[in-house]
């Protein structure tokens, strides 16, 4: 059954956890602009940053004031207070027109902008503001914006992630970590009062970002391929990419299929997670991994539901371990982008296979790993690539933690530690 708690929370004023940091660019960057999936939130955090300001929000998704922006760009930069627009990709000309306005002064806190195209998407307008714009991902909502609590995993384990082994066991059982993938964290799906109409919310966002915002970025020739595209890079959810394989049973050629990738990435619905060390260690492995942006979206896609996993059932145990990957990777990155102590990320391979799903360095070149396994226990061999990354990097290696879906956290061994998946979470 659908969580109705979890529903029941999502209806209230909910926490968004990026938000403070948007407010602390400001005071710094002459642009902010928040960009992220479509309703994933972003109107309510400018709504919420508008009003703290006193100004309004100039919304481009309206079709009249669109046309009129069209028309006279110059409208988007009126007011003598930071101008928040909603929607900017709508009319890529207001990036001239704010660089125009910022070359007369570039004071902070300018232009806040909220856009649910990737800024390079744009072409050369994306350009027109290199070095004066700060990007901030806004993510679906974390578990623990859901769960109303604040979250500091990631920036005790950036620290001392011995701070976060506890004698307290997890309450979460297998059925709960299920039911956490396969709903995700988009804020209009949580509201959902059932199963069937979370699926209905999700179909429609797949089908409109489809049908409707991708092709604003592009012509397509071949656009009834798509969603047979995406179906197939999220069945490799959580693994080495390969759009060779996933193109060509479908008729695309490799080159049509990578542009076609470039604009699911572009729309936010997946992403590539570089490797981490491909330039320092001979032997990392250069291929990015792909994961599906959020979870609900994945299992739907995939027609994963808890009723399939639940039994054991071998495929969707494997898609499900690779989906709880994807989940738990997102989760991080959700806090490693309020967190502000990340410099850089990807995951760690090496030809030896031995592996890191998640890579952080942080701001003073500390390293940290963690991998992710689906199962309740952790034994010696699961950790070996968490072995061979403190292997690698020396004195800078911080740590590294392995989440599973078990109850107790330890040390392992010597900067090791074993953790519950969701001790990310848990305050």
């Amino acid at each position: 059954m659908y969580n109705q708690g979890v529903a029941n929370q999502v209806k209230r004023n909910f926490p968004r956890h990026v938000l403070h940091t948007v407010q602390n660019l400001l005071e710094n960057s002459p642009v902010v602009l928040l960009e992220g999936p479509r309703a994933v939130g972003k109107s309510i955090i400018l709504a919420q940053l508008a009003n703290n300001l006193g100004v309004q929000v100039l919304d481009l998704d309206d079709l009249a004031t669109r046309n009129a922006v069209k028309a006279d760009p110059d409208l988007a930069v009126i007011g003598s207070g930071p101008v928040c627009i909603d929607e900017y990709q709508k009319v890529p000309a207001v990036l001239n027109v704010i660089k125009a306005e910022l070359n007369k002064g570039a004071t902070p806190g300018r232009f806040v902008l909220a856009g649910s195209t990737r800024l390079d998407a744009l072409s050369l307008a994306s350009e027109s503001l290199t070095g004066r714009l700060a990007r901030v991902t806004v993510y679906p909502l974390s578990q623990g914006e859901i769960n109303r609590t604040v979250e500091t995993f990631v920036s005790t384990a950036l620290v001392d992630p011995s701070r976060l082994v506890t004698k307290r066991t997890s309450k979460s059982v297998r059925n709960d970590y299920i039911k956490r993938v396969c709903v995700g964290g988009f804020p209009l799906a949580l509201q959902s009062t059932t199963d069937q109409a979370r699926r209905s919310w999700i179909d429609n966002y797949i089908r409109l970002s489809l049908e409707r915002d991708i092709l604003e970025l592009s012509n397509l020739r071949q656009k009834a391929r798509l969603n047979d595209l995406l179906r197939r890079m999220v069945g490799q959810t959580g693994q080495l990419m390969n759009i060779s394989s996933a193109g060509e049973p479908i008729g695309l050629t490799k080159q049509t299929a990578e542009s076609y990738v470039a604009l699911l990435e572009k729309l936010f619905l997946v992403y590539r997670l570089e490797a981490w060390g491909k330039t320092l260690y001979a032997r990392a492995i250069k291929t990015p991994k792909i994961h599906v942006l959020d979870s609900g979206v994945g299992a739907r896609l995939l027609r994963l539901t808890p009723s399939k996993v639940v039994p054991q059932n071998p495929t969707a145990m494997t898609e499900y371990g690779h989906l709880l990957e994807s989940f738990a990777v997102s989760e991080l990155l959700k806090q490693a982008s309020w967190s502000g102590n990340v410099a850089d990320f990807g995951h760690y391979r090496t030809r030896d296979d031995e592996e890191v799903d998640l890579v952080f360095e942080n701001d003073e070149g500390g390293i940290i790993g963690f991998e992710i396994k689906a199962g309740n226990s952790v034994s010696g061999s699961d950790l070996g690539g968490l072995r061979q990354l403190k292997k690698i990097a020396g004195s800078n290696f911080v740590g590294g933690i392995a989440l599973y879906t078990g109850i107790r956290s330890y040390t392992n061994e010597p900067e090791i530690h074993v953790m519950p998946l969701d001790r990310i979470w848990t305050p």
